[in-house]
């Protein structure tokens, strides 16, 4: 007989019998506080459209870069898990095969993020009650695909099921935000769904498309304008077509931090060489710093939060990016520094009314070094939750503890779930509470804060927070 898949009621809960009983009580003040989620990539399309989840292997491991990357270090190819890279042969792909792959991988997860949060979805969003292995696949397989059968189990029923009160997605700038729209005028819906600006591929020259899109961007948005000029105008332009579409914030997946000023002068003539292609790498870091710079000027004109996630090598691996395109696994974190990168940005605005600035990382040793201090003296810097690779939950503990001695709690984000899994929202904010009552009811046991100070502590940090910083 195989085992529970159940998760234990005090999961991720301090193993001191006191100090479990204390976050238990913590953990209980915020269970059931709704999900604001102000930074994600679910398709609005889909929460829109109502459309029907795809089958297991097609929502829960072919696109879940977590998954693949860990079954293929063990030795499983990539084409058993994603299919080559056309969508026609990927549609063909026999998708229980790709499950009972997973299912004989599942070993590998014990101990991971991954496998933390698959397992609650397994139990509470499935309602699987037998562990995942390679004898249960076939059943674990079809026990999935009788619940997305069922009619009630669609995005727009789920959105409500799981208590999201406001989920953010990503978008890009010359998206027509239709589906944003559409539910915003919807009176059957309950809750929000906010768009979120996502320039990268419009900022950073070295982009393959980066050309045609600045082509489209300033026909499209550049009244007439043209060179760099009709550049800013059109990206001004569609930020406040974001913000009449109920955008809280402009996102940057950079290489690095690094912000400069230029004049516009030098600016101008770096974008026009950049636009005929006889640029340096120099050049394009150059580029990229200073319209970082600009995209903050922007965030202070038009009150779009700004947040920034550098420190990923992208598509480490050039034949796996080739075979398969990009988010397959092979995304790497590297160091960063940024306390020079970010002076000339913080010089002219890190005290400017109203523009908050969210610093993510991949980087934990710069948690208590440059990120805690730079958000404890900037009005304007707050601190991002852990992401990524860091949104695991000894991970989570380590960021709490190395923050809150120079910044405490008020300058921190709320939780980010970052995440394309529409199922796994509610597993991913239930461990990020679990971690901030494991962190207070150390706190209180050691008496370094009152139980009731405590109280109020995790509501801010799961609710208040991510309202204040996102300006929700």
């Amino acid at each position: 007989m195989s085992q529970s898949i159940a998760a234990h009621p005090d999961r991720l809960l301090p193993a001191d019998p006191g100090t479990r009983n204390i976050a238990r009580s913590l953990l209980e003040r915020v269970q059931d506080l709704p999900i604001i989620s102000p930074h994600g990539h679910v398709d609005a399309a889909v929460i829109e459209q109502d459309i029907p989840f795809p089958d297991p292997a097609a929502l829960l491991v072919s696109p879940d870069h977590y998954v693949t990357r860990l079954i293929h270090s063990s030795g499983v190819p990539l084409d058993s898990l994603l299919g080559p890279l056309e969508a026609a042969q990927r549609a063909a792909q026999d998708s229980r095969s790709v499950w009972r792959e997973f299912c004989t991988a599942w070993p590998l997860f014990e101990g991971t993020a991954s496998g933390y949060w698959l397992r609650t979805q397994f139990h509470d969003v499935f309602g699987l009650e037998r562990e995942i292995s390679a004898e249960t696949a076939d059943a674990s397989y079809d026990a999935i695909s009788a619940k997305l059968r069922e009619p009630g189990f669609r995005p727009r029923q789920l959105f409500k099921d799981f208590n999201i009160e406001v989920l953010a997605t990503t978008d890009d700038p010359l998206a027509d935000l239709a589906s944003h729209a559409a539910i915003s005028a919807d009176p059957t819906f309950h809750g929000r769904i906010v768009p979120t600006f996502r320039p990268d591929a419009y900022l950073n020259i070295a982009h393959p498309g980066w050309s045609a899109n600045v082509d489209r961007l300033i026909g499209e948005a550049g009244e007439g304008a043209c060179g760099y000029a009709g550049y800013l105008r059109a990206l001004e332009n569609r930020r406040r077509y974001f913000v009449q579409h109920g955008a809280v914030s402009a996102d940057h997946g950079v290489r690095t931090p690094s912000t400069v000023k230029l004049d516009a002068g030098e600016a101008a003539k770096l974008f026009d060489r950049a636009r005929s292609g006889h640029t340096t790498p120099g050049d394009r870091e150059q580029f990229e710093a200073h319209m970082l710079y600009e995209m903050a000027r922007m965030s202070v004109d038009d009150g779009l939060v700004m947040t920034l996630h550098p420190g990923s090598f992208r598509n480490h691996h050039a034949p796996t990016f080739a075979a398969f395109g990009p988010d397959t696994g092979h995304d790497i974190p590297v160091a960063v520094s940024y306390t020079e990168a970010l002076r000339p940005l913080l010089q002219d605005f890190g005290t400017a009314p109203d523009f908050h600035l969210v610093l993510f990382t991949l980087d934990e040793t710069v948690f208590s070094r440059e990120l805690a201090p730079l958000a404890g003296f900037y009005p304007s810097v707050y601190l991002g939750a852990p992401w990524w690779f860091l949104d695991a939950p000894d991970a989570m503990l380590r960021f709490r503890s190395a923050v809150t001695e120079t910044a405490g709690f008020s300058r921190s984000s709320g939780f980010i779930d970052d995440t394309r899994a529409f199922c796994s929202i509610p597993a991913r904010h239930d461990a990020s509470r679990r971690i901030e009552a494991s962190f207070l009811a150390r706190l209180v046991a050691e008496h370094r804060v009152s139980e009731d100070r405590a109280h109020e502590l995790i509501v801010d940090v799961v609710d208040s927070a991510p309202r204040r910083v996102f300006k929700l």
